[in-house]
């Protein structure tokens, strides 16, 4: 199920945790937030201990994975966001369009509408 859908589904507000709060504002709230720390970390630790294992250099291989971490991160964010954004943007076109379906079912406007080829009936 997309997260967009999930989190429209999530009801229950009581049940909340408190996450990690910083600046005020809880990251664990934040969608896609752990996604991609988790893969900076993990690839951050994968690339700087290949490269230590490769050059036997510590400084260089903190700097790289370190480097690794921050890129890594910023990639699986955006690109995570962006598939977020585009999800949620989806869900509100369709959403509209359901109410415009249900606004304007068994009326005249209805009828109207799929002569132009604009609704289609179901």
């Amino acid at each position: 199920m997309d997260t967009v859908v999930k989190s429209m589904l999530d009801e229950d507000p009581e049940d909340e945790k408190k996450g990690l709060v910083i600046f005020g504002r809880d990251v664990s709230k934040i969608p896609c937030f752990r996604e991609s720390f988790m893969y900076g970390i993990a690839s951050g630790v994968g690339v700087g201990l290949i490269s230590f294992l490769k050059t036997s250099k510590p400084l260089m291989s903190q700097h790289i994975g370190v480097g690794t971490f921050a890129i890594s991160t910023l990639v699986t964010w955006s690109y995570c966001r962006y598939q977020w954004s585009k999800q949620k943007f989806d869900a509100q076109l369709l959403q509209e369009a359901l109410k415009d379906k249900i606004r304007y079912e068994g009326s005249a406007v209805e009828k109207d509408l799929e002569n132009k080829g604009v609704l289609k009936s179901v």
